[in-house]
């Protein structure tokens, strides 16, 4: 297929056509990954998971260091600061010098819940650590694959 243009007013006009086109593809596709209903709802569900459950530990939850949804920077319990939760997917599995081995989300998240909620980490499989892992995968939406890096 050949196509020809005469002028510089068709050639503005093909390419905003083809940027256009180009980028609602792209939102169309995204759209489409974040509206499916069962991912949608296990991502809800993580998210009030993450706000809400105590996972029958010391009374504190995700949220309680992780501030404004995993979004921001947030702080333990002694002032340190920790890095937000918003490329944690993405960097994800990484090597863990604390147990000298590489983990994967589902290890950090329980890691979490053991140490700092000082609670009951749910089981590997369960619907609640699915949960967990899809709203904390939620918050990587668009970073780039980073396996090993840094926490931003």
């Amino acid at each position: 297929m050949k196509f020809t243009i005469r002028n510089g007013r068709k050639a503005r006009s093909l390419a905003a056509t083809i940027f256009l086109g180009s980028g609602l593809c792209a939102l169309g596709i995204q759209h489409a990954a974040a509206t499916e209903p069962h991912l949608e709802k296990a991502i809800q569900d993580g998210k009030a998971l993450y706000i809400h459950e105590t996972f029958s530990g010391n009374g504190k939850t995700c949220q309680t260091c992780h501030d404004n949804g995993g979004v921001g920077a947030g702080k333990l319990p002694n002032g340190a600061a920790i890095p937000s939760l918003s490329n944690a997917a993405a960097i994800f599995p990484r090597f863990s010098p604390k147990v000298n081995k590489v983990i994967a989300l589902e290890d950090q998240i329980r890691g979490c819940i053991a140490g700092g909620l000082q609670g009951k980490p749910p089981a590997y499989g369960s619907e609640q650590l699915t949960q967990l892992v899809s709203y904390v995968t939620s918050l990587s939406q668009g970073k780039p694959l980073d396996m090993g890096g840094k926490p931003q």
